[in-house]
């Protein structure tokens, strides 16, 4: 459409000729920019608030949203690996979104509603996708029922967009496999150094990161949100352990398996949150964790001066030794930024039995190698088909099938899980010494000093929280003096949720680091 002459004189027409010609171009450029900002909108780093609100205007629909992630992921995956595979019926979820929004369902009302997620190759899904943890040996198998969160993020309304990559096994095959690497999904890798993604769930955050889907769920046992979220610049979230169903998670200790979002902003992580936290019969350890659920839910602590009067520990050494000076000076600023907020920061503390913590892993694991064990098998034995039925079962097939799992990686850590027969009298003294630890070092520290969150740089404080069942967020800090991207992160006491979103959330807007890699 145009106007292609001119016409020869403004004075040849009628007063009536020129109103209707200045009506006209008025409509045909409205027309235009409307058709501009339609077919011109931007989905790269959308929230979900601006989703919803996009959805509200009618700027787009639930499909034009599934089928520009769809196009990313097929752009992008190739080179980073962060997708393992997408969801067949995932435009036809969109579609019955767009359907339930036009008729103004109640499922609707949802912030999560016709939102793209993705979900950690570890999770079950009752669908056309596989439950894999990565590994060639779950290929085919079919799981009895969706995972307790995935359940949630249906009833939402959510659109699960497909399976992110993940270290295979949740890490807990071989200690020699590299980070991010899997037999099904190969080598994930960072979108902004192209190196080390970091994991487990780096899948979910490689594709967060990137641009292949709005949010996603990752889990952790010791370090798999945190430590993906740091490398990749975006936000994780390690709720208390129970807080969120592990009900349909391939396990690896029940004592510390946490589910939670990995996402670009604190408000994202937080309406995820929202989501999937609260009681699953399937998974006892809910009931009782629900009660640190507040009334109203997570939604109402993103105050942007939520960092006003909280009281933040900084305990230097061990977790900011290691940094260079670079980035180090960018972390004084940040907690500059903090007091600034009106954080009261109690600087120099130590942790009383720190020498203790810095040997802690042997104890856990001895811990999780029996309790994977058991965990494991009693997830195998519920499949209603599956190539491997117990632990024993896939260390065979990796054995017969060297080629497809790339066996020189190894599977020590399978073995030596093998080997184990329960919880006896080792495991009971390692479970012993843990909580020793929690009790006289974190939980003392944080009752002692009476702080709201402890603030360390990177995913280094990850032990501690994850050993201890402690939640924490981590939140884009900036770029290290090598380029790498980190973050920092917010550590409390089981069900302080509220407060760590109070204070991350706070963090967050006032620094707004975040930025997309250049692909």
């Amino acid at each position: 459409m145009g106007i292609t002459e001119s016409p020869p004189s403004y004075l040849s027409f009628s007063l009536f000729s020129t109103l209707f010609l200045i009506l006209a171009a008025t409509l045909v450029f409205r027309v235009g920019v409307q058709i501009l900002k339609f077919h011109g909108f931007s989905f790269r780093e959308i929230t979900v608030q601006q989703i919803q609100l996009g959805f509200k205007r009618n700027q787009f629909t639930s499909r034009r949203l599934v089928e520009f992630y769809l196009k990313e992921i097929d752009r992008i995956n190739p080179m980073l690996k962060g997708v393992l595979e997408v969801n067949p019926d995932a435009l036809s979820q969109a579609d019955k979104a767009d359907h339930e929004r036009s008729t103004k369902a109640a499922i609707s009302l949802s912030p999560l509603h016709g939102v793209p997620i993705l979900i950690k190759d570890n999770m079950a899904t009752k669908d056309k996708m596989n439950t894999t943890a990565g590994s060639y040996a779950l290929l085919g198998s079919v799981v009895p029922r969706d995972a307790g969160v995935v359940t949630k993020l249906r009833e939402a309304g959510a659109i699960i967009l497909g399976k992110a990559s993940l270290s295979e096994w949740s890490n807990f095959r071989s200690d020699n496999a590299p980070s991010g690497w899997s037999g099904r999904g190969g080598q994930g890798k960072n979108p902004y150094t192209g190196g080390d993604p970091c994991g487990s769930s780096s899948g979910s955050a490689i594709s967060v990161a990137a641009n292949m889907v709005a949010v996603s769920i990752g889990t952790e046992t010791d370090g798999s949100i945190l430590c993906p979220s740091n490398h990749n610049l975006v936000v994780g979230f390690k709720p208390t352990v129970g807080l969120t169903s592990r009900a349909g998670v391939i396990p690896i200790s029940p004592r510390q398996d946490s589910v939670g979002p990995i996402c670009r902003t604190v408000s994202d992580a937080v309406f995820v949150l929202d989501v999937i936290a609260g009681i699953d019969s399937n998974d006892k350890a809910t009931i009782e964790t629900s009660r640190y659920i507040p009334k109203g839910g997570y939604a109402q602590f993103l105050k942007t001066d939520g960092l006003r009067g909280k009281r933040l520990g900084i305990v230097r050494n061990p977790f900011f030794l290691r940094m260079g000076n670079d980035t180090l000076a960018i972390v004084e600023r940040h907690l500059n930024t903090l007091r600034k907020r009106g954080a009261v920061l109690l600087d120099n503390l130590e942790i009383p039995n720190l020498a203790d913590h810095g040997i802690s892993w042997r104890a856990e694991d001895t811990a999780l190698l029996a309790e994977f064990k058991i965990s494991v098998n009693e997830y195998l034995k519920e499949l209603v088909a599956s190539p491997v039925r117990s632990l024993a079962d896939a260390i065979a097939f990796n054995k017969k099938n060297p080629k497809l799992e790339k066996l020189e990686y190894g599977q020590e850590l399978f073995i030596k899980a093998e080997a184990t027969n329960g919880i006896g009298k080792a495991e009971e003294e390692a479970l012993s010494y843990m909580e020793r630890l929690n009790r006289e070092g974190f939980v003392k520290l944080m009752i002692k000093n009476k702080l709201d969150a402890l603030v360390t740089p990177t995913s280094s404080v990850s032990r501690i929280l994850a050993i201890g069942g402690f939640p924490g967020v981590i939140v884009p800090a900036g770029f290290g003096s090598d380029g790498h991207p980190f973050g920092l992160v917010f550590g409390g006491l089981k069900g302080s949720e509220p407060k760590l979103i109070e204070i991350a959330y706070g963090f967050e807007q006032a620094t707004k680091i975040r930025k997309p890699p250049k692909l």
